[in-house]
């Protein structure tokens, strides 16, 4: 099966430091303004996800959510977290850790494509 979004080994070790430093996390790329379409990382009581907001999968065992507009924008392209040096967006838990989450992509094959998991309509609500 292949998966909407994965992540580098780099970004799953930022994601085990912030999640023994913070507990639970959540992730979300809403394609917003302030975020410059970033994925950003809080804590689950930090942004209600709502009928907006598509479940794409999961990294590093922490939830990755995407607005419903970007994912039918992205929804032909897997998702690949990095990580880079520098602060990120402000809304997002490791840029006091001097490091940002950036989101790469790459178009599906048309072999990828149709092995990748349909998301559940619940999901899309």
């Amino acid at each position: 099966m292949v998966n909407r979004v994965e992540a580098t080994e780099v970004a799953l070790e930022l994601i085990e430091e912030l999640k023994r430093d913070h507990g639970a996390l959540m992730f979300h790329q809403s394609g917003g303004c302030c975020d410059n379409s970033a994925a950003n990382c809080y804590l689950p009581t930090d942004l209600t996800i709502g009928a907006y907001d598509v479940l794409l999968g999961h990294i590093g065992g922490v939830p990755f959510y995407i607005s419903k507009s970007q994912y039918e924008y992205w929804k032909h392209t897997q998702l690949i977290i990095d990580v880079t040096e520098g602060q990120g967006g402000t809304f997002s838990l490791e840029g006091s850790y001097g490091k940002a989450f950036l989101t790469r992509s790459r178009l599906f094959t048309d072999e990828e494509w149709a092995e990748v998991a349909p998301l559940a309509q619940c999901d899309l609500a």
